[in-house]
């Protein structure tokens, strides 16, 4: 599309100059009319129409090959914007994907502890703080809480390594973040994970 823009205006370019020699010559020939003293030679008033009836369709073939690089030049805008708007999409996938790939990274190294001033903190590792944030936001849209099986399913998505027992004892160990209720009675009792940090 690029170069079939850059071939209109070439085109474009090499029309205006034949018209401008078409034109120079019809002047010249009126000029050499209104100097002659004699009946104007027919050959001349001929070959005078001629040109004009040339002239008229080259500028007529000008007018068309103008809209159609104006339209071309719309085309290669839309393309442009089109482009922009598909990188876009690209960039906000990449940086989910990199946060996805952080968090199973993270699952496979050896969980370490955090610093020493963090010992006395319930979370242990990088990994768990990690889960946390993950957690937190699940439950903060599921105001009526979830299972522990529906927690660790959505987790699953994210890192297929995660243990059922290991989520629910980070829960438990976080009591002002996270809250557990008995819900329903008999057959159909149920825990729920509730958020109440």
């Amino acid at each position: 599309l690029v170069s079939q823009a850059e071939a209109l205006k070439e085109e474009n370019d090499s029309l205006r100059w034949q018209l401008d020699a078409y034109r120079n010559e019809v002047e010249l020939l009126k000029q050499e009319q209104g100097k002659a003293h004699r009946e104007d030679d027919p050959n001349k008033e001929q070959q005078l129409k001629l040109l004009q009836q040339a002239l008229q369709g080259m500028q007529q073939h000008l007018l068309k090959v103008q809209e159609e690089y104006k339209k071309k030049e719309a085309e290669l805008e839309k393309l442009k914007d089109d482009k922009l708007q598909a990188e876009k999409m690209l960039e906000n996938l990449q940086d989910k994907e990199n946060c996805a790939s952080r968090l199973c990274a993270s699952s496979q190294e050896s969980e370490h502890p955090l610093e020493k001033t963090m010992t006395s903190s319930p979370i242990k590792s990088e990994r768990e703080a990690l889960l946390v944030g993950i957690i937190s936001t699940f439950l903060h849209v599921h105001p009526f809480g979830a299972s522990i099986e529906y927690i660790c399913s959505y987790l699953h998505r994210l890192d297929n390594k995660i243990c059922t027992s290991d989520v629910e004892c980070l829960m438990s160990r976080l009591q002002h973040t996270f809250r557990q209720e008995m819900t329903g009675v008999g057959a159909s009792l149920e825990k729920r994970w509730k958020f109440c940090g």
